[in-house]
């Protein structure tokens, strides 16, 4: 029996390079880590920083260049070099949850899937049996048993992945970037399930662009360029503010309400705790609806709309007739910012492919910048008029330059030389890439690949933009960013659609279209989605209301902010109020 007060994960001095020559990178750069049994660990860092590989490191998957690692007791690789027999023992108690669940995701059937860890640990047919529809039961997916995964929405293959891992029920278990692909509450299982393992005595690493998700950790690790900028518990790390700025991170919502109240002039102190900066404000006056009681619609009638969409309904024939979208209505008007939001497998992106005119509906019909998509001969007048950004537009680089990848599209509507060159450079400096032109798009960074798929689909100038997840995996810089070219193609005329599980986000949005299972719930304005009246209906449809208001809710007060910026001026002002009345 191991000693318990040993580290179960030791990193001593590891680096770690990719390639060879003028293209060598160093991914991990002189890392010392230690981690001890039942342990909650969260690595935080910008795309690029290292998080993916060190995960990798943690769980056998690489062995550094130059360094030592000790895994769940088994030194795997000292001065003499790598001990493959040490791995092969060590991989038997770690266990890994990919950033993207198709790397991960090894059969045609669900549970055939889950089960497929423990089959290789050689367990008992009725022990895996077991396991499987426990885990199962566990990420909510026991319905989907039978399914084949490929038909499943992204955020659905994440949770199969993390029941594969769970499965295996490793001593330590990382989860890298598990709530990218999920909803509100898909992310509030997840967290519930790390800590449910924590009082287990599993050993957690949890890689996270969410800091919010990073206070319930014991400790905080920040990845800089391969190297640990520093550690320490959450208050600790999110202390550092400025530091974390300049890393392309942020604070969580509650320190940066904390700050801003603070330079507004509200005595508060500065503090990561919610429930410590709730009882520093002095609650308002009872809130007071600003919903009128019923779910907002959008009947569609406007024929000169930049999309129609009209009693749109699809099924999966791959998955026995399983409905994707049923009776699905809504009207875009031109030039206006849309977001759809709804819990994980409610539809969204089979929604996004017909307005893409990629799949066509069963029944109902669409129609895009005044083109029925029934038409096959219609639709190929749509290419270059849509631009389609999808879950994982990274998968949509294929050229040898930057350049070149941007230019496919442009080339392929015959436009001339010169203005293909144009177009590229303005799409590559909208999305901060000028100077890499010449780069292999496969050499950027994760964010960066993003990116420059995104230039690629504005090189085309379509006149309106269609983005599934487009913020899934980015660092808070990258967001920021991103959410700018957004907000700067807009501004410029083009409709935008966006699939989003950020209500955040949403609420920066026109207009937001709500499904749940695959239908429509709501839609309308952000204000008249998003109030008090449909919170419960929100909460029960997998979703939530955005920060802010959640805030002003629970605070008791009668407005109804949507930003971060709008509850600061409602605080400031109510504080000023009460000081009045107070003298």
């Amino acid at each position: 029996m191991r000693d318990a007060a040993k580290p179960v994960v030791s990193l001593s001095h590891v680096t770690l390079r990719y390639g060879d020559g003028p293209t060598v990178t160093t991914a991990l750069d002189d890392v010392t880590l230690s981690i001890s049994k039942g342990d909650r660990v969260c690595v935080l860092g910008a795309n690029g920083s290292g998080k993916s590989t060190l995960a990798s490191v943690i769980c056998g998957l690489l062995a550094p260049d130059e360094g030592e690692v000790t895994l769940v007791g088994e030194k795997v690789m000292g001065p003499d070099g790598i001990d493959f027999d040490a791995y092969r023992c060590a991989r038997r108690q770690l266990g890994l949850v990919f950033q993207n669940p198709d790397d991960q995701i090894v059969t045609s059937i669900v549970e055939e899937d889950v089960a497929f860890g423990p089959e290789n640990l050689c367990l008992p047919p009725e022990e895996i049996g077991k396991r499987v529809a426990r885990e199962l039961d566990r990420v909510a997916m026991t319905d989907h048993a039978r399914s084949n995964p490929s038909n499943l929405s992204g955020g659905q293959k994440q949770r199969v992945a993390i029941a594969g891992a769970l499965a295996m029920e490793p001593l330590v278990l990382v989860l890298d970037e598990p709530g990218a692909l999920l909803d509100v509450r898909g992310r509030r299982g997840i967290m519930r399930v790390m800590a449910e393992l924590r009082s287990l005595g599993t050993t957690i690493v949890h890689i996270t662009h969410f800091m919010d998700e990073a206070l319930a950790a014991d400790r905080v690790i920040v990845m800089d360029h391969g190297r640990i900028a520093f550690s320490g518990t959450p208050q600790e790390v999110f202390a550092r503010g400025t530091e974390l700025m300049g890393l392309g991170l942020e604070a969580p919502f509650t320190a940066q309400l904390a700050e801003a109240l603070r330079t507004r002039g509200i005595n508060v102190p500065w503090t990561c705790d919610e429930d410590t900066l709730r009882k520093e404000l002095v609650p308002g006056s009872p809130l007071k609806s600003v919903s009128q009681g019923n779910p907002p619609e959008v009947s569609p009638s406007n024929e000169s709309s930049a999309v129609h969409v009209e009693h749109v309904s699809y099924s999966y024939r791959e998955a026995g007739g399983r409905k994707a979208l049923d009776d699905v209505s809504f009207d875009v008007a031109r030039g206006t910012s849309v977001a759809i939001v709804g819990q994980t497998g409610s539809g969204k992106s089979t929604l996004v492919r017909m307005l893409c005119a990629l799949e066509v509906p069963d029944q109902g019909h669409i129609v895009v910048d005044g083109i029925d998509t029934a038409s096959r001969k219609d639709r190929r007048s749509l290419h270059g008029k849509v631009g389609y950004v999808m879950q994982h537009p990274e998968r949509q680089l294929f050229a040898e330059t930057v350049l070149e990848d941007v230019a496919y599209g442009p080339r392929n509507l015959g436009l001339s030389p010169d203005q293909v060159q144009q177009r590229c450079a303005h799409a590559l400096s909208l999305v901060g890439l000028t100077g890499k032109e010449d780069a292999s798009p496969f050499q950027l960074s994760g964010g960066q690949q993003r990116l420059c798929a995104i230039a690629g689909v504005l090189a085309m100038e379509p006149n309106i933009l269609v983005l599934d997840e487009p913020t899934a995996g980015l660092d808070p810089r990258g967001r920021v960013q991103l959410e700018r070219i957004l907000e700067d193609i807009h501004a410029h005329g083009v409709t935008t659609i966006r699939v989003t599980h950020s209500m955040d986000d949403a609420a920066k949005a026109q207009q937001v279209v709500v499904l749940s299972r695959s239908k429509p719930l709501m839609a309308g304005a952000p204000q008249e989605v998003f109030c008090a009246d449909h919170d419960q209906m929100l909460h029960d449809a997998g979703l939530g209301l955005p920060e802010p208001l959640r805030w002003a809710i629970t605070l008791g007060l009668s407005t109804a902010p949507l930003t971060l910026e709008q509850l600061v001026d409602d605080l400031v002002s109510y504080a000023k109020t009460r000081a009045e009345e107070v003298s």
